[in-house]
């Protein structure tokens, strides 16, 4: 934002300050302002101080959160007994009937990978301000007779994770600023897009969890941008269901 005075300080001053930067510089401004609106619509300062437990595809999850201090865990049985993952700010480890597992890297990044990524979709769109995250507004669309800022995220390599090259659009209403819908890219395993539309909401303990049916298009040539246009013509086939259970939260 201070940036953006600047350069508008030197254009009043005729000093230059190109349309193609201006133009970048107000659309990632407006973008912020649209994403700072929807994480406080959806939970706003209750996510610092976090407390949260929930079962998700037969695998319990918890979520602490502490003034930039979490702790996330995973909890299942399998074959070889009872399993649980830990991943926090020091890193990954895993215990197995309560005994400590040493694992490769690679799969302590993959274990990470997931129980990171069962958290981050629960607790969205609280991730949206991380550091690694970039924001671009793309414009105003209506999906299903409703409003919606169409905002645009990517990740810096640095800090953005194995998946920074994932791409995301989120569609948050222009009057509650909720996020309704979201579409995502990504390169693993293949590559392709999804496109995800929230249904019954719940405000646990001050924060809205959501349900989401997963789409995806009928190949993966069709623009990340366009699977509004495909979902709103009916061209999208349902996939799964996520469906967070038993949520529990206290602050």
């Amino acid at each position: 934002m201070r940036y953006l005075l600047f350069c508008s300080l030197f254009l009043f001053f005729s000093l230059g300050c190109s349309p193609d930067k201006t133009n970048s510089l107000a659309s990632d401004s407006q973008a912020q302002e649209v994403v700072d609106k929807a994480i406080r619509a959806h939970g706003g300062k209750n996510y610092e101080h976090l407390n949260l437990a929930f079962d998700f595809r037969d695998r319990h999850y918890t979520a602490t959160r502490n003034n930039g201090l979490f702790t996330y865990t995973r909890a299942f049985t399998d074959s070889t007994g009872r399993v649980k993952d830990f991943l926090n700010n020091d890193g990954f480890k895993r215990e197995v009937n309560g005994q400590p597992v040493n694992l490769p890297e690679e799969r302590k990044q993959a274990f990470t990978n997931s129980v990171n990524s069962v958290i981050y979709f629960a607790l969205l769109p609280f991730g949206l301000n991380d550091p690694a995250v970039q924001k671009a507004y793309l414009g105003e669309v209506t999906l299903r007779g409703q409003p919606y800022h169409k905002v645009k995220i990517t990740f810096a390599p640095e800090g953005g994770g194995v998946d920074h090259e994932d791409e995301f659009i989120y569609y948050i209403h222009q009057k509650t600023f909720v996020v309704d819908y979201f579409a995502y890219s990504y390169q693993t395993e293949g590559g392709g897009l999804r496109f995800r539309q929230a249904y019954n909401p719940q405000v646990i303990g001050g924060i809205r969890f959501q349900q989401y049916i997963n789409f995806e298009p009928p190949n993966k040539q069709v623009p990340l941008t366009d699977l509004d246009k495909l979902f709103e013509a009916g061209q999208l086939k349902e996939l799964s269901r996520i469906e967070l259970e038993n949520i529990q939260v206290n602050n």
